[in-house]
Formats: structure tokens, sequence, C-alpha cells
């Protein structure tokens, strides 16, 4: 999903997990995710969020910490797809074209 640099990811989480079967799964985020919103549909579809609280909210939620540890491998990836600077500058015009740069800047990491 390809969203506007001014918009924010939270916004967006909720449409892209509905394309996605996530029960009896662990979903990860950062504490930008900590919203009743995905916090609530993430529970009803059956799945455990692995989000640690922000500070201001009032009831502070426990989480795994080993586990929210991992979310640094994906964080790792995105790093590594952004020294490509077609990508980290957006140079195609379109989201084909985008995408199908991502895709073969995401098999050239790989393939090293």
């Amino acid at each position: 999903m390809l969203s506007g640099g001014e918009a924010h990811d939270s916004c967006f989480l909720v449409p892209l997990l509905s394309d996605f079967d996530i029960k009896n799964s662990c979903v990860l985020g950062d504490k930008a995710y900590d919203t009743n919103d995905i916090l609530d549909y993430i529970n009803n579809a059956g799945a455990v969020s692995n989000i640690p609280p922000k500070r201001n909210r009032i009831v502070q939620r426990a989480y795994d910490k080993h586990v929210y540890k991992e979310r640094h491998l994906v964080e790792c990836f995105f790093e590594k797809l952004k020294n490509f600077r077609r990508i980290s500058t957006r140079y195609d015009k379109n989201a084909a074209s985008f995408l199908a740069f991502v895709h073969l800047a995401a098999i050239c990491i790989l393939v090293k």
C-alpha cells in the first residue's frame, strides 16, 4: 500500500491488515501504532498485539520485550532498501514503477 509522504502510517494499518488472515499470529509494531482502533482490530481478528504502550496511556499494557526486539530485522531491511537512491527519493511517477523497483532492490539485497 503506497501512501503520501504527509500521511501517518498508522492510518493505513487496519486497511492493510484486513487484506491478510492474521488469526493466531503476533502483530509487531512500534509505539506509533498504539491506538485503540488498531489494538481492537488486532484483538477482534484473533491475533496478539505486541506493541509497546505510549507514555501518555493511563493504563500501561504489558508486551513481550524479547519478541519486540525481533522488529530490528524488518527495520534493517527497510534501511537497506533506502540505500537505493531511486527508492529513497521516489523518482518513479507511478506506483507500479516504484513497486517494480522495490521488488528489484529486494532481490538484489536477498541475493547478496
